[in-house]
């Protein structure tokens, strides 16, 4: 979840400059969620370097754990990412 919010916060940076980002972690019996939600950029991109494999690693971290990602574009210009990962998977011990 760490590196998960590490990169998507590093995306806002980088790719919506002057945008504010939220970040909300829930659960629920089965589930551990972390939502990242930037708004629309309020300054024009900069040219900054990108290997473009961030969502695809973070893609592919999920699966391995047995999660899913979903990542795309708001309503109102902003973006959004959301990982789900088994409470098993994250470590949590259901009691």
């Amino acid at each position: 979840m760490y590196r998960t919010i590490q990169e998507a916060l590093t995306n806002v940076r980088k790719h919506a400059p002057g945008a504010s980002a939220t970040v909300e972690i829930s659960h629920d019996d089965t589930d551990l969620t972390v939502t990242v939600t930037n708004t629309r950029p309020t300054r024009p991109n900069l040219a900054l370097p990108s290997a473009q494999h961030g969502l695809v690693g973070l893609h592919e971290r999920a699966a391995l754990l047995g999660g899913k990602l979903h990542t795309g574009p708001m309503p109102d210009g902003g973006f959004q990412l959301r990982l789900r990962l088994p409470i098993t998977a994250a470590g949590i011990a259901h009691r």
